[in-house]
């Protein structure tokens, strides 16, 4: 008699196996892997029979190009980031941590295609329609065509999108839908990975768009399976702190188009709302004390003028502090290994602090010489022109290295009134009203301080 096949699955990242283990080897959790039942093996092979599609090959130069189509969601914001707008039948997935604005720009949209004749279904699996009432008087997007179903199982949603025809469909949360296919728990990795390819082939056939949000875990990634980012078409990410007013959208991968824009929202009392002169949100021009610089960072084609805050002082312990807001503490600490070298500066002994105002993240290495400058000024507790403004990547043998987009950041600070910058190497194209100081070593810019 044949032996029944055991299939062994870690609900953390989705790894298979044909036995037990205490500890998955791919993604290193404990506890995690569990046996699936003959229903979920079942399921498996069918989701895997009814994907291969045997075509015969054909070659790149005869295969014709598809026109995609979009519609606008009538946030500015939201359209760049996606590529010029909402694809019908993509599938988008929207990740943040708790109450950063998921569900309240999701409504918003929705309320902005209502406007244009356009039927929304909003499926929510953890709000009631009371609650989601609540929130869309105070954002002002009652509307006739948007349609609110609180249901977590799969099949009645298929019901009623059977019935009805819709134009976009949102699903708050993925994490809480089932399906009566799998016996497993909501949110497993079983139930979102059947769950994602059902809603998934049917936005494809019926040409839907397809918002979902997804939990994150502690670690800032998309709770469940990795696949899940695999599978849809979009994937973006809120940033931001939820006491704070300004929201970062960005795209970590677009099928419909480039990852490299970022959005900037503004909560307010009608919700997230696409952020207008955004330029003065994020420096101050008044005469502060020591330890402000200014620098120009990229958000993808955007230029923005940031300040970057330090605080030096003296420790009373054996190990200083090092404390970054905003930048990556490993390159804080080269940083200072680096002026402690080449400047001599006794920071081994002082405690130090980075603040990138309006809590904003540096993920280039463009605003190094702001950060040095700083630290510096705030070290000799000598204020900075607030006309100036430092660009510059710093190597680990002290050399100033030249950034991408130059002349874009020098543009952007002569529209705010800025008069010098401290550049590691003067543009091609002379900007009026700029004058360019270069500096090509860090030894240099205590001179020029």
């Amino acid at each position: 008699m044949a032996k029944n096949k055991q299939l062994f699955e870690c609900q953390a990242c989705g790894y298979q196996t044909s036995k037990w283990m205490g500890r998955c080897p791919n993604c290193g959790a404990w506890e995690q892997i569990i046996e699936l039942n003959k229903t979920q093996i079942e399921v498996l092979k069918q989701t895997k029979s009814s994907t291969k599609n045997f075509q015969k090959a054909e070659s790149l130069i005869e295969i014709q190009e598809d026109n995609i189509t979009r519609f606008s969601s009538n946030s500015r914001e939201l359209d760049l980031v996606l590529g010029g707008g909402i694809v019908p039948g993509s599938l988008v997935l929207i990740g943040g941590s708790p109450g950063v604005g998921k569900s309240t720009l999701l409504l918003k949209i929705a309320g902005n295609l209502a406007n244009t004749e356009k039927k929304i279904l909003y499926v929510s699996g953890e709000e009631s329609k009371s609650q989601i009432k609540l929130r869309a008087n105070r954002l002002d997007v009652n509307h006739k065509d948007i349609f609110l179903l609180t249901e977590i199982k799969l099949e009645n949603i298929f019901i009623e999108l059977a019935q009805n025809k819709y134009d976009l469909l949102i699903v708050d949360s993925i994490q809480t839908i089932y399906s009566e296919k799998l016996t497993a728990a909501p949110g497993s990795v079983s139930q979102v990975r059947e769950i994602t390819f059902d809603l998934m082939r049917w936005g494809k056939e019926n040409s839907t768009a397809i918002f979902i949000i997804g939990h994150i875990t502690k670690e800032g990634s998309i709770a469940g399976p990795r696949i899940l980012e695999h599978m849809v078409d979009t994937v973006l990410y809120f940033e931001g702190d939820s006491s704070k007013e300004l929201r970062i959208l960005r795209g970590f991968k677009n099928r419909f188009g480039s990852t490299s824009e970022v959005g900037i929202f503004e909560m307010s009392h009608r919700g997230l709302i696409s952020a207008n002169n955004i330029s003065k949100k994020f420096f101050s021009r008044e005469e502060n004390g020591a330890g402000s610089a200014i620098t120009v960072a990229m958000e993808g084609t955007r230029p923005i003028i940031l300040e970057v805050q330090a605080l030096v002082s003296e420790s009373n312990f054996p190990s200083p502090k090092r404390s970054a807001t905003g930048f990556e503490l490993n390159r804080l600490n080269m940083l200072l290994a680096l002026l402690e070298k080449k400047l001599e500066l006794p920071l081994n002994r002082y405690d130090v602090f980075i603040n990138i105002s309006g809590g904003i993240k540096i993920n280039e290495t463009s605003c190094d010489l702001a950060i040095v400058a700083a630290i510096i000024s705030s070290f000799r507790n000598r204020p900075l022109s607030k006309d100036t403004i430092f660009l510059g990547e710093i190597t680990l043998i002290g050399n100033i290295r030249d950034i991408f987009n130059l002349d874009l950041r020098l543009k952007e600070a002569k529209l705010q009134n800025f008069t010098k910058a401290i550049v590691p190497k003067k543009p091609i194209e002379k900007i009026e009203k700029i004058k360019c100081y270069e500096v090509k070593e860090v030894s240099k810019l205590i001179d020029w301080m």
